[in-house]
C-alpha cells in the first residue's frame, strides 16, 4: 500500500504515456484494418480514411463504448491472491500496456495485421505467470483464444463469400447488371445499417440508460437500416454509366454504384470498432488509475473517465495517420486484388461475424476476421486469386501474438518491479 501512496502519481503518468502509446498501435494496425478494404478497393484515399476514422471511431467510444471496462481482460486472470500486494497488479497493467504497444509497433511496422486484443491477453498472461502464479491465470479461456485463430477468419471468410455469391447472381452475371446494381444498391446498404445497428444496440447503452430487449434492438437496427438505405438510394440515383471505364472493365459502371455503399461500410466498422474495441484497449489504464485513486484496492471492475476515452480516440487516429498505411496495404492490396464490390462484402462479412460473435460469446478478433473475410472474396474467384505466401506469414504473425506479448510483459514486470519494490 505505501508503494500505491508514494509512487501513484508517477504510475498514472507512466499509464497515459503507455496508455497513449498502445492507443497509437491500435491505430496503426487494428483501425487500418477495418479501413484496409476500403481503401484497398479504390473506394476512398487514405486521407479520407484518417478522416473517416477519426469521426466515426470516436462517435463509437463515446456513444457505444460504455463507461466501464472489465480491466483484467474477459476474467483472464484471477487477481484475488495479490490483494495484499496490489502494486503488484500496476506493475503488471502497466508492463502489459507497455509490451501491447511495442509489439503492435513491431507488427505494424512490417505490415502485419494482428489481434490488438491477443496482444494485450498475451501480456497480461505473460505478468500473471511471473508476478502472481500459473495458477492464476484461466488457461480455458486461452484455449478458447487459440481455437478463435481458425474460427474467426472461417467464419468471416464465409459470410464474405456468400455475399461475393450474392452479388454475382444479383447483379454481374444478369443481362443489364449496371441497372440491377442500383436497384439492390439500397438493399445492401440496409444491410450495413442493420448489422452495425444491432453491433452496438447489442453491446449495450447502459451508460446512455438505455437497455433494450432483443426485439426492441431488432426494430431499432431495423429503423436505422431503413434510413440508411433512404439516403443510400439518393447517392447511387446519382451515378451514370461510364462507356469510357467499360471498354476497359465491363463492370466499370456497377463498381462506381459501390464506392458510395464502401464509404457507409467503412464509417459502420469504424464506430462498430470504437464502440468494442477501444474502452477494452485501453482498459489496464483504468485499472492503474481505479487502484492508485482507491489508495490500492483491487477491483474487477474499474469505471473509465471521458479522458482515457480521449486519449484512447486521440491516439488511434494518430497511429493510424502515421504508420496505418503498411497494414492498409496488406489487407487492402496483397491477399488479393479488391474492388469496391469485393471490398463491401469483406467489410459487411466482418461487421456481421462480430455481431454473431457478441450474440454467441465466442471470443473473437476483428483482425483475423477481416483477413478471413478478404481470403472469402478472394476464393469466390478461385484459390488462385489469393496470394498464399502472404496469408501464410499473416497467420504466422498471429501464433506469434500471444508468446510475444507475454515475454516482454514478463521482462517489462521484474522491470519495474525492481525500479519501484
Amino acid at each position: 500500500m505505501e508503494i500505491i501512496t508514494e509512487w501513484g502519481t508517477v504510475f498514472i503518468v507512466l499509464g497515459v504515456i503507455f496508455g497513449a502509446y498502445m492507443a497509437w498501435g491500435i491505430g496503426a494496425n487494428d483501425v487500418a484494418n477495418a479501413m484496409g478494404t476500403p481503401v484497398g478497393s479504390g473506394a476512398i484515399t487514405v486521407k479520407q480514411a484518417i478522416i473517416i476514422a477519426a469521426i466515426f471511431e470516436f462517435a463509437g467510444a463515446f456513444i457505444a463504448g460504455g463507461q466501464v471496462t472489465k480491466t483484467i481482460r474477459k476474467g483472464i486472470i484471477d487477481p484475488s491472491t495479490i490483494t495484499g500486494n496490489p502494486e503488484f497488479l500496476v506493475y503488471g497493467m502497466l508492463a502489459a500496456l507497455l509490451a501491447a504497444a511495442i509489439w503492435l509497433m513491431v507488427a505494424s511496422t512490417r505490415g502485419w495485421p494482428v489481434s490488438t486484443t491477443h496482444t494485450i491477453i498475451g501480456a497480461i498472461v505473460g505478468f500473471a505467470m511471473v508476478g502472481i502464479g500459473m495458477d492464476a491465470v484461466n488457461w480455458g479461456k486461452i484455449g478458447n483464444i487459440v481455437a478463435s485463430w481458425l474460427v474467426s477468419p472461417l467464419v468471416g471468410g464465409t459470410i464474405a463469400l456468400l455475399l461475393m455469391i450474392s452479388i454475382r447472381k444479383l447483379i454481374l452475371d444478369t443481362e443489364e447488371p449496371f441497372e440491377k446494381a442500383k436497384l439492390w444498391g439500397p438493399v445492401y446498404v440496409f444491410l450495413v445499417g442493420w448489422i452495425v445497428g444491432l453491433v452496438t444496440l447489442f453491446k449495450g447503452l447502459k451508460h446512455l440508460k438505455l437497455e433494450l430487449t432483443g426485439l426492441q434492438s431488432v426494430v431499432a437496427a431495423t429503423v436505422i437500416g431503413l434510413v440508411l438505405a433512404f439516403i443510400g438510394k439518393l447517392l447511387i440515383s446519382r451515378v451514370k454509366v461510364d462507356k469510357e471505364a467499360e471498354k476497359e472493365y465491363h463492370y466499370a459502371s456497377v463498381e462506381k454504384v459501390f464506392v458510395p455503399l464502401m464509404i457507409f461500410t467503412a464509417a459502420a466498422m469504424a464506430f462498430a470498432h470504437g464502440s468494442n474495441d477501444v474502452a477494452n484497449a485501453i482498459g489496464p489504464l483504468a485499472a492503474v488509475v481505479s487502484i492508485v485513486q482507491s489508495g490500492g484496492e483491487v477491483v474487477q471492475k474499474a469505471g473509465l473517465p471521458l479522458w482515457i476515452l480521449a486519449l484512447g480516440g486521440v491516439g488511434i487516429v494518430v497511429g493510424l495517420a502515421t504508420m496505418g498505411y503498411k497494414v492498409m496495404e496488406t489487407i487492402g492490396t496483397k491477399i488479393t486484388e479488391l474492388t469496391p464490390t469485393r471490398g463491401y462484402c469483406a467489410t459487411l462479412a466482418a461487421a456481421t461475424t462480430v455481431v454473431l460473435a457478441s450474440k454467441t460469446g465466442l471470443p473473437v478478433s476483428t483482425t483475423q476476421i477481416a483477413v478471413g473475410a478478404v481470403m472469402g472474396v478472394g476464393l469466390a474467384r478461385g484459390v488462385g486469386a489469393i496470394d498464399l505466401r502472404v496469408v501464410g506469414g499473416i497467420i504466422l504473425s498471429w501464433f506469434v501474438t500471444l508468446p510475444a506479448g507475454g515475454i516482454l510483459a514478463a521482462l517489462i514486470f521484474f522491470l519495474l518491479k525492481g525500479m519501484f519494490g
